[in-house]
């Protein structure tokens, strides 16, 4: 009796706390009043096999009830339960009617064949081959698990376009070991290892879990899918943009030294093309004169000859001489004197074509630009300004040669200057052996009119004495300085090569700082506003994931209104090893209890 008595009070208890809807049916056929809501929220649970297949799916729609009444909903549900209350709910032609209170009301229904907005592929590869879920409990091995996530063409794109995927995995560390997901997160959940990746809107995505597995088995994936509407705080760029702005104006600067360099280069080109004239021209001339310095000598050797001979006979025949051939000699040294001015013209000649070319020499070598620092050299090597890395070597290279030469000839300068003012002696002193050589004559002639005065005879052979002995020492200077004209005419063949390879070398380097100066100015051009530019790229990658302008939309009806929260929810079955385990055949038989039976089982 006194269990009875407590079973009825709990009966009471129970059927008082029902709403008044829940023991009436209302049969009078009156429509009742219509309820308002201010928003409707929508959770879809699915379950999936283990390779990712959709099984089945429900979902568990919320309102937001703002007036009590009767709520219209739309859905092709192959089943619907009230979750909040007893009231039934009615469906037909994809309407679901019910009455809600105050507050919040819930109710799930079940779909079928309503596709998700992801295809999600899980596939296992153990020891390099591939085995199907169920046949890969209790195995062990190197284990890749692979996920693929894709877009399903079949669902609406706009929950693959605005949501963002989530998945986890709970790995037990006596099952597995050496994790490794270069793509995903891991972190510790208890003893357990939890890692988790994240699949961005508009992103299809393959995660691969790797690790050494013993006895498999595995929990299920979860995975879940929200809108990208995170809250994500501009960066702070100010250092960057600091640092961006420095590269821009090194750029820059390294522009403006590549055109001091070009037009350092374009000066040397000038130069060098100025310099080739002259050397072929110096070449011609050295050349003529090591072709003339032949005849030149010959003539000096007949005139040095002609004196010693002239003396020698003197000295024989100083008591008696015959004095006739004393009246050729004048003649002798009149012709004498006409081809030492006619050397001295010669030399005039070449003095005048030699100031001629080495003024050109000097123009062009003080025309090299020597205006660009070693520092800016060095810039230009390491700098990227331009694609062809090559031009710049070379560009280098030929600038530091051209450098050096104009070194070298400043060196040199000296020697070069000497050459000049040594013609010009050499040609005065001509003239004033033929000068001399005139008087000789012309006293000999006066003096042979007085032969009977051997005093005369005396003063004559001492001239004649004197002149061969001075002519002697031109001579051998005149030779010296024909070997060294025909030694310059054959090593400057050498060096008037090289200076056309210059004016050559210059001509195409001339032509390759001009393509550096449009790669670094187009590069300048590009770099000018790199932190304006990294900004903008930056907006741009803040609006990728901004989504505050997504109005949620309802999945399972286009008809339903005030949607505010679509959220999924997806679980993989986890994949056990099967128990060996009997069921006991009293349990299999066991018919399962109902509430009231449940009830009454307390207080037995």
């Amino acid at each position: 009796m006194k269990k009875l008595a407590i079973v009825m009070m709990s009966f009471l208890l129970i059927i008082g706390s029902l709403p008044l809807s829940a023991l009436a049916e209302d049969n009078t056929g009156k429509e009742s009043d219509t309820g308002k809501y201010s928003a409707k929220d929508e959770a879809i649970y699915g379950n999936l096999d283990a390779g990712g297949a959709l099984q089945d799916m429900y979902v568990v729609n919320t309102f937001h009830i703002t007036e009590p009444g009767e709520i219209v909903d739309h859905g092709n549900y192959t089943n619907v339960r009230n979750l909040s209350n007893l009231n039934k709910i009615k469906q037909a032609d994809n309407k679901v009617r019910f009455q809600a209170d105050e507050d919040e009301f819930y109710y799930q229904g079940d779909m079928k064949k309503q596709p998700l907005p992801w295809d999600i592929a899980i596939t296992y590869v153990l020891d390099g081959e591939e085995v199907a879920p169920d046949q890969l409990a209790g195995k062990s091995g190197a284990l890749e698990l692979k996920i693929n996530t894709t877009a399903n063409e079949k669902a609406d794109p706009v929950f693959f376009k605005n949501y963002m995927l989530q998945l986890s995995l709970t790995l037990e560390p006596s099952t597995f070991d050496d994790i490794q997901a270069p793509d995903g997160t891991k972190s510790s959940a208890g003893k357990d290892t939890q890692v988790t990746f994240t699949a961005m809107p508009e992103k299809e995505e393959t995660f691969i879990v790797s690790a050494n597995v013993t006895d498999f088995e595995m929990g299920p994936v979860n995975i879940s899918a929200t809108p990208a509407s995170m809250p994500i705080e501009d960066p702070n760029l100010g250092d960057m943009k600091s640092e961006m702005q420095s590269l821009s104006d090194a750029i820059r600067d390294i522009n403006q030294g590549v055109g001091d360099l070009k037009s350092g280069i374009s000066d040397l080109g000038e130069g060098a093309s100025d310099l080739s004239n002259g050397s072929s021209d110096y070449l011609s001339g050295i050349s003529e004169l090591d072709q003339s310095s032949g005849e030149l000598v010959n003539g000096s050797i007949d005139i040095r000859d002609a004196l010693q001979q002239m003396n020698q006979s003197l000295q024989k025949n100083s008591s008696g001489p015959d004095l006739s051939g004393l009246k050729e000699l004048p003649g002798g040294l009149n012709k004498l004197a006409g081809n030492l001015r006619k050397t001295a013209k010669g030399l005039d000649n070449l003095r005048g074509k030699y100031k001629k070319a080495y003024g050109k020499l000097d123009e062009a070598m003080n025309g090299i630009p020597v205006n660009v620092s070693n520092e800016q050299l060095e810039t230009l090597r390491k700098s990227n300004a331009y694609q062809d890395r090559e031009v710049v070597k070379e560009l280098v290279k030929t600038y530091t040669a051209a450098r050096k030469a104009k070194g070298t000839y400043q060196a040199v300068k000296t020697a070069f200057d000497s050459v000049s003012s040594t013609l010009d002696q050499v040609s005065g002193n001509l003239r004033t052996m033929a000068d001399e050589a005139e008087e000789t004559a012309s006293k000999l002639e006066n003096n042979l009119k007085n032969m009977d005065q051997m005093d005369a005879m005396q003063d004559l052979q001492q001239g004649l004495s004197s002149l061969s002995t001075e002519y002697k020492t031109f001579h051998s200077g005149l030779v010296d300085y024909t070997d060294g004209v025909s030694n310059l005419a054959s090593s400057y063949q050498n060096i008037d090569a090289g200076i056309q390879d210059l004016s050559e070398g210059s001509s195409s380097l001339n032509s390759g700082a001009s393509e550096l100066k449009n790669g670094t100015q187009e590069l300048q051009e590009e770099t000018s506003d790199l932190p304006g530019e990294m900004q903008s790229e930056v907006d741009e990658m803040m609006d990728e994931y901004d989504s505050s302008d997504f109005e949620p939309q309802s999945f399972v009806s286009d008809k339903n209104k005030k949607v505010d929260v679509v959220q999924f929810v997806l679980q993989t079955e986890p994949i056990e090893k099967k128990d060996d385990d009997t069921t006991n055949e009293a349990d299999k038989n066991e018919e399962p209890k109902g509430f009231w039976d449940r009830l009454m089982n307390l207080f037995q």
